[in-house]
Protein backbone atom coordinates (compact mmCIF):
# COMPACT_ATOMS: atom_id res chain seq x y z
CA UNK A 1 0.00 0.00 0.00
CA UNK A 2 1.38 3.40 -0.91
CA UNK A 3 0.95 5.99 1.81
CA UNK A 4 0.49 9.68 1.04
CA UNK A 5 3.10 12.29 2.04
CA UNK A 6 0.51 13.73 4.41
CA UNK A 7 0.89 13.22 8.15
CA UNK A 8 -2.74 12.66 9.13
CA UNK A 9 -3.66 10.49 6.14
CA UNK A 10 -0.55 8.33 6.62
CA UNK A 11 -1.41 7.86 10.31
CA UNK A 12 -5.01 6.94 9.44
CA UNK A 13 -3.83 4.34 6.91
CA UNK A 14 -1.38 2.84 9.40
CA UNK A 15 -4.14 2.63 12.02
CA UNK A 16 -6.37 0.82 9.50
CA UNK A 17 -3.58 -1.66 8.71
CA UNK A 18 -3.31 -2.61 12.37
CA UNK A 19 -7.04 -2.69 13.15
CA UNK A 20 -8.25 -4.48 10.02
CA UNK A 21 -5.37 -6.73 8.99
CA UNK A 22 -3.83 -7.35 12.44
CA UNK A 23 -0.47 -8.38 10.96
CA UNK A 24 2.36 -10.15 12.76
CA UNK A 25 4.68 -7.46 11.40
CA UNK A 26 4.27 -4.38 9.23
CA UNK A 27 7.27 -3.40 7.13
CA UNK A 28 7.38 0.15 5.79
CA UNK A 29 9.73 1.19 3.01
CA UNK A 30 10.64 4.81 2.41
CA UNK A 31 12.78 6.62 -0.10
CA UNK A 32 16.06 8.14 1.07
CA UNK A 33 16.60 10.38 -1.94
CA UNK A 34 20.16 11.30 -0.97
CA UNK A 35 21.34 7.67 -0.70
CA UNK A 36 23.09 6.11 -3.68
CA UNK A 37 23.60 2.45 -2.79
CA UNK A 38 22.55 2.24 0.82
CA UNK A 39 19.68 0.52 2.58
CA UNK A 40 19.10 1.74 6.10
CA UNK A 41 17.49 -0.47 8.75
CA UNK A 42 15.70 1.85 11.19
CA UNK A 43 15.51 0.68 14.82
CA UNK A 44 13.11 3.17 16.39
CA UNK A 45 10.56 5.86 15.76
CA UNK A 46 10.47 9.26 17.46
CA UNK A 47 7.31 10.96 18.71
CA UNK A 48 8.31 14.62 18.54
CA UNK A 49 10.08 17.07 16.27
CA UNK A 50 7.74 17.08 13.25
CA UNK A 51 7.94 20.75 12.28
CA UNK A 52 8.25 20.42 8.50
CA UNK A 53 5.01 20.83 6.57
CA UNK A 54 3.68 17.90 4.54
CA UNK A 55 2.47 17.88 0.91
CA UNK A 56 -0.78 19.60 1.98
CA UNK A 57 0.99 22.23 4.08
CA UNK A 58 -0.03 20.58 7.35
CA UNK A 59 2.15 20.39 10.44
CA UNK A 60 1.23 18.07 13.37
CA UNK A 61 -0.02 19.66 16.59
CA UNK A 62 2.98 20.49 18.80
CA UNK A 63 5.18 18.72 16.22
CA UNK A 64 4.03 15.46 17.78
CA UNK A 65 2.77 12.14 16.36
CA UNK A 66 0.85 10.84 19.40
CA UNK A 67 0.13 13.36 22.15
CA UNK A 68 -0.05 10.55 24.75
CA UNK A 69 2.81 8.47 23.31
CA UNK A 70 6.29 7.82 24.67
CA UNK A 71 9.24 9.82 23.31
CA UNK A 72 10.58 6.85 21.35
CA UNK A 73 9.41 3.33 20.47
CA UNK A 74 11.81 0.54 19.56
CA UNK A 75 10.98 -2.12 17.01
CA UNK A 76 10.76 -5.67 18.30
CA UNK A 77 12.95 -6.54 15.31
CA UNK A 78 16.60 -6.27 16.32
CA UNK A 79 17.85 -4.22 13.37
CA UNK A 80 21.43 -4.13 14.65
CA UNK A 81 21.60 -7.94 14.59
CA UNK A 82 20.11 -8.00 11.08
CA UNK A 83 22.57 -5.37 9.92
CA UNK A 84 25.51 -7.34 11.29
CA UNK A 85 24.34 -10.72 9.99
CA UNK A 86 22.90 -9.87 6.57
CA UNK A 87 24.83 -9.47 3.39
CA UNK A 88 23.15 -8.20 0.24
CA UNK A 89 25.53 -8.27 -2.68
CA UNK A 90 25.94 -4.93 -4.43
CA UNK A 91 24.41 -2.79 -1.72
CA UNK A 92 25.53 -1.51 1.64
CA UNK A 93 23.29 -2.00 4.64
CA UNK A 94 23.42 0.38 7.55
CA UNK A 95 21.83 0.54 10.98
CA UNK A 96 20.07 3.71 12.08
CA UNK A 97 18.29 5.05 15.13
CA UNK A 98 16.97 8.17 13.39
CA UNK A 99 14.57 7.92 10.45
CA UNK A 100 14.38 11.73 10.18
CA UNK A 101 11.55 13.95 11.33
CA UNK A 102 9.24 13.77 8.37
CA UNK A 103 6.59 11.39 7.03
CA UNK A 104 8.85 8.29 7.18
CA UNK A 105 9.63 8.60 10.89
CA UNK A 106 6.09 9.79 11.66
CA UNK A 107 4.61 6.76 9.89
CA UNK A 108 7.09 4.42 11.57
CA UNK A 109 6.34 5.80 15.03
CA UNK A 110 2.58 5.49 14.44
CA UNK A 111 2.99 1.90 13.28
CA UNK A 112 5.19 1.02 16.26
CA UNK A 113 2.57 2.65 18.51
CA UNK A 114 -0.46 0.85 17.03
CA UNK A 115 1.43 -2.44 16.57
CA UNK A 116 3.09 -2.57 19.99
CA UNK A 117 6.56 -2.45 18.44
CA UNK A 118 5.85 -5.04 15.71
CA UNK A 119 6.83 -2.77 12.84
CA UNK A 120 9.95 -2.23 10.79
CA UNK A 121 11.15 0.59 8.57
CA UNK A 122 13.64 0.34 5.73
CA UNK A 123 15.01 3.37 3.89
CA UNK A 124 16.01 2.60 0.31
CA UNK A 125 17.91 4.56 -2.35
CA UNK A 126 16.21 5.82 -5.51
CA UNK A 127 16.15 3.51 -8.51
CA UNK A 128 19.07 3.93 -10.91
CA UNK A 129 21.03 1.94 -13.45
CA UNK A 130 22.90 0.31 -10.55
CA UNK A 131 19.83 -0.12 -8.29
CA UNK A 132 17.04 -1.55 -10.42
CA UNK A 133 13.54 -2.35 -9.20
CA UNK A 134 14.24 -6.07 -9.59
CA UNK A 135 17.49 -5.80 -7.61
CA UNK A 136 15.89 -3.72 -4.86
CA UNK A 137 12.93 -6.10 -4.67
CA UNK A 138 15.25 -9.06 -4.14
CA UNK A 139 17.24 -7.17 -1.50
CA UNK A 140 14.03 -6.26 0.36
CA UNK A 141 12.84 -9.86 0.16
CA UNK A 142 16.10 -11.05 1.74
CA UNK A 143 15.81 -8.49 4.53
CA UNK A 144 12.12 -9.12 5.26
CA UNK A 145 12.59 -12.90 5.33
CA UNK A 146 15.39 -12.42 7.87
CA UNK A 147 13.07 -10.21 9.96
CA UNK A 148 10.34 -12.86 9.93
CA UNK A 149 12.86 -15.57 10.81
CA UNK A 150 14.07 -13.47 13.76
CA UNK A 151 10.49 -12.95 14.97
CA UNK A 152 9.75 -16.66 14.56
CA UNK A 153 12.74 -17.58 16.70
CA UNK A 154 11.60 -15.16 19.41
CA UNK A 155 8.15 -16.79 19.53
CA UNK A 156 9.55 -20.28 20.25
Amino acid sequence: MQLPVVYQKAKEQVSKIWTTLQPLLTVHVGLASSATALISLEQCGKNKGYHERDACGFQPEAGCCMLDGPEEIESTVDMKTLWKSLSVEGIDLTYSRDAGRYICDYTYYASLYYGNGRAAFIHVPPLSTAITADFLGKALQTIILAMLKQLGEERK
